[in-house]
């Protein structure tokens, strides 16, 4: 007696084809409907999953971070004067230690979507969104941090000025493996002297420091400190001790700021710019998949299918990592991502289209395809990956924007690719095994032939 034929693979291949597919859809429209509506879990709210795409220019997501030239608001350019007798290192740490304290003033009064970044080896730009009077955070920034050393009595006896440098490291004590971080400074030879004769007066009583106003420690005095280098004791955590530290030095700048450049971005501008933006990339994106669906047929479909994919996981991606701001430039790196996408997606079913051009059936005929195409995407990809880290890295204000939102773009685009469009294009081909010229007009040629 022979065996029985195994008819029924086919059934079964075509029935986990479809389940694939609907999962998937069912996953599309799932994200497609969070991404506008947002979620809250559990119900009572103590957790919050926000909107992250807009439902117009002018009411964007709070999840999204706009950039000065879409939110609005006021940008100042400064430089740093360095003086001769400094190195690189020293001037670059002051320079970053300028930019901590303009940030945190900011943020105490207020503007906490306030930013300051460095522009070249001496410049700083502060961009302080959804402002409109720029004289009203200009002596804010500008000013120098005051930094007071005030006896037991309250009496300032000290000023930054004679603090040469802090910085924060460790003290082993008792030959104890575990360090513990502490803060160290070092004081001119006026600043010395007052120190000495203030420590040696006050052993086992506190001198505060004070930060334009506020304090920011107590430390006891133990013994006196002659030499002009001390430390500052406490219960600190290595990123307090950085900070304290970055508190200190501020308030002893060697470093005068100079004006450069101050202007004022409307926010009917920023608007204004971001509808035309929007629109002009909906159009494009629709006008992208009609010319997949007519040129790939099916293959366009997956195209499309994985596009919008794309899109959704991209936009999630810039709401909840850190650092992702959406600019002008920065949307243009979205739509150079979307145009890489598509790239991927085209050499792959020109290659699927080539293999069925030979005979092969679909199934043999896009496991070729993908494996043919990999190369050529995946040393595309790379190379425009290189070129925005080199971007991110030398690149400052909208130039590092733009590169961080390629980066991000091309690291979504090669995901959809090569991992979403093979999922989709494999499973349709279970569903739909034997009609090649459904999948590619190449295919179809072929048959009319």
């Amino acid at each position: 007696m022979s065996k029985p034929q195994k008819t029924r693979k086919p059934m079964a291949n075509k029935t986990k084809g479809a389940i694939v597919l609907c999962v998937m859809l069912c996953i599309t429209v799932v994200l497609g409907i969070l991404s506008v509506t947002g979620m809250t879990l559990p119900p009572d709210g103590l957790y919050k999953l926000l909107p992250w795409v807009p439902t117009s220019a002018e009411k964007w997501p709070e999840s999204i971070d706009l950039g000065l030239d879409l939110q609005g608001g006021v940008f100042v350019e400064y430089s740093a004067a360095k003086p001769e007798d400094m190195d690189d290192g020293m001037f670059s740490y002051l320079v970053s230690s300028t930019m901590d304290v303009i940030r945190n003033r900011l943020t105490e009064k207020g503007y906490t979507e306030a930013t300051a970044s460095a522009l070249g080896a001496d410049g700083i730009r502060v961009e302080i969104p959804s402002v409109t009077d720029p004289n009203a955070v200009l002596d804010l920034i500008g000013s120098p941090a005051l930094l007071e050393f005030k006896s037991p009595e309250g009496d300032t006896f000290m000023t930054g000025s004679n603090v040469r440098n802090a910085y924060a490291t460790t003290k082993q004590e008792n030959n104890s493996i575990a360090n513990n971080f502490v803060v160290a400074f070092e004081l001119d030879a006026e600043g010395t002297k007052l120190f000495a004769d203030m420590t040696s007066a006050n052993i086992g009583k506190t001198i505060a420091i004070y930060l334009d106003g506020q304090q920011i420690m107590n430390p006891t005095v133990n013994s006196a400190i002659t030499e002009g280098r001390g430390i500052i004791e406490g219960q600190f955590t290595q990123e307090q001790a950085q900070a304290l530290a970055i508190q200190i030095q501020s308030g002893a700048l060697p470093l005068t700021l100079t004006q450069q450049k101050v202007d004022t971005i409307s926010a009917t501008l920023g608007v204004d710019a971001l509808q035309t933006s929007l629109t002009a990339a909906a159009i494009g994106i629709l006008l992208v998949m009609l010319i997949m669906i007519i040129r790939y047929r099916l293959s366009g479909v997956v195209a499309s299918w994985a596009l919008i994919l794309y899109i959704i996981i991209l936009f999630w991606f810039v709401a909840i990592l850190p650092g992702f701001q959406l600019t002008l430039p920065g949307i243009a790196g979205v739509i150079l991502g979307i145009g890489m996408a598509v790239d991927a997606n085209v050499v792959i079913f020109e290659r699927f289209g080539e293999e069925l051009a030979l005979g092969r059936n679909t199934k043999a005929a896009a496991r070729m395809g993908f494996k043919n195409a990999f190369s050529a995407i995946l040393d595309a990809n790379v190379t425009t990956l290189i070129a925005a880290i080199v971007l991110m890295i030398f690149g400052t204000g909208s130039v590092r924007g733009f590169a961080n939102m390629l980066a991000l773009s091309v690291v979504c685009s090669m995901f959809t690719a090569i991992i979403i469009s093979r999922i989709l294009l494999t499973n349709m081909i279970k569903v739909i095994p034997d009609k090649p010229g459904l999948f590619s007009a190449k295919a179809l040629k072929k048959e009319a032939q």
